[in-house]
């Protein structure tokens, strides 16, 4: 097997995820978004698996089933284990590990469209859901059960080396893969790919903060805004955080990031997990095994090729109550898709901070200087999507920012602050969770 060398690698990143599309192939810019819920039984809190197991609640693939046969959704088999759907307007549904279920909304230029698809989904799965006992959770980590109530659901090969791999390194890796849920937005960067990479690389820390919604894990306080976020953190340093985030030529940077990570889903030929660049130069890694190593990696700000098109995902937002969704897509959309405001935004925010991802997932708005400069990126956001003009950002979802805005951000809080904490003495300590019915029961 000859040696691949590595310019090839940084060339493939360069083309795909870092140089601007000539401008008569460009069209209007997009942003697509995924949303993940946990799903719980209303009455016991306890997970519910996708098929019927002894030890866990009621199973949620019925469900799926049955909206999908009143939707008209397309159901197909998958190499996770478990089945995915795809729904008239060309959006998916999956499982993730550990039961939770994803919707991915179709990328659109349009706020108004976007959301029509995140709300009118979410809200036919929960009444569904609802009928046959099972909540799900619009929060970014598993409020009632710890890992131990938790096992991997999805066996496919890939599932199945990320939880060897990740576990071997201690519970951050399964209770990432089997009890997170995050809001993630991807964009599309057609005409400047690299300044958007710096401003949401920057933009990141802040999105923690101002969307942080998981403060109870297991059953208990964590003592963090941000659980889910502070999963992250300590998962696998090599494979997450904001890699190249402030590099002049983040191809070249991005490239040594992921060179660097340890290879999951190609082992070096004595069975160890070792650096990508190891296999390189060992030959024992060739160009088909390079886009399947860049899946494995989890930045908050990960280059993705979808068709022809370059955009960015960003992944650094909790679960949302759905009569939230727009604050985090105006939010962006401004950042994104007006140029002065990604000028503004990147004079205030300067080069991204990586150090700013931990206190931010642990203190959130409860930190004055994250506050103070997320009180006014969102200020900055607001005054630009609004530019952007109603068929892109429709007043409706304006004024959700706003209220957003005055609820949260402008008085250094986020959803995670609605969790009101009182005891009692027959139910023990009682959670409620704002922006919908998440009333819940710790033993």
């Amino acid at each position: 097997m000859s040696i691949l060398p590595v310019a090839r690698l940084v060339e493939q990143l360069q083309r795909d995820a870092f140089t601007p599309r000539p401008a008569s192939q460009r069209g209007r810019p997009r942003i697509g978004a995924e949303i993940e819920f946990i799903p719980v039984d209303a009455d016991t809190r306890r997970r519910c698996p996708i098929v019927p197991t002894p030890q866990m609640a009621t199973p949620t693939l019925p469900i799926l089933r049955r909206v999908a046969v009143r939707e008209g959704w397309r159901e197909d088999p998958s190499s996770s284990g478990a089945p995915v759907f795809t729904t008239p307007d060309g959006g998916g549904l999956s499982y993730e590990p550990g039961g939770q279920i994803e919707y991915s909304a179709p990328p659109s230029a349009s706020i108004t469209t976007l959301l029509t698809g995140l709300r009118e989904t979410a809200r036919a799965l929960r009444g569904e859901a609802s009928a046959f006992g099972i909540e799900l959770l619009t929060v970014g980590v598993d409020p009632f059960n710890g890992i131990d109530r938790v096992p991997l659901q999805l066996c496919g090969d890939r599932y199945a080396a990320m939880d060897a791999y990740l576990g071997a390194r201690g519970p951050a890796g399964p209770r990432m893969m089997r009890q997170t849920a995050a809001f993630q937005m991807t964009i599309d960067a057609d005409d400047d790919p690299v300044g958007l990479w710096h401003v949401l690389s920057a933009a990141a820390p802040y999105v923690t903060a101002m969307f942080a919604n998981s403060s109870r894990y297991a059953g208990a306080a964590t003592g963090d805004r941000s659980t889910r976020a502070q999963t992250w953190r300590v998962l696998d340093p090599s494979r997450t955080g904001l890699p190249a985030a402030a590099a002049a030529a983040p191809a070249a940077g991005y490239a040594a990031f992921a060179l660097v990570a340890p290879s999951i889903l190609r082992r070096s030929a004595d069975g160890r997990y070792r650096p990508f660049t190891d296999l390189l130069a060992a030959g024992d890694a060739t160009f088909a095994d390079w886009g399947p190593h860049l899946t494995t990696l989890f930045p908050e700000v990960r280059p993705r090729r979808i068709g022809d098109t370059t955009t960015f995902e960003l992944r650094s937002a909790d679960m949302l109550p759905i009569d939230w969704f727009a604050a985090p897509l105006v939010l962006v959309a401004g950042l994104a898709f007006d140029p002065p405001t990604r000028r503004d935004a990147a004079d205030l925010l300067g080069p991204a901070d990586p150090g700013l991802l931990d206190r931010a997932g642990h203190a959130g708005m409860r930190d004055p200087a994250i506050a103070r400069v997320a009180q006014d990126l969102y200020a900055i956001a607001l005054h630009g999507a609004a530019r952007l003009g109603d068929d892109v950002v429709g007043g409706a979802a304006l004024d959700v920012a706003r209220d957003y805005a005055a609820r949260y951000v402008e008085r250094g809080r986020s959803p995670a602050d609605d969790v009101e904490i009182s005891e009692t003495v027959t139910t023990g300590t009682t959670a409620r969770y704002a922006g919908g019915p998440h009333a819940a029961t710790f033993g």
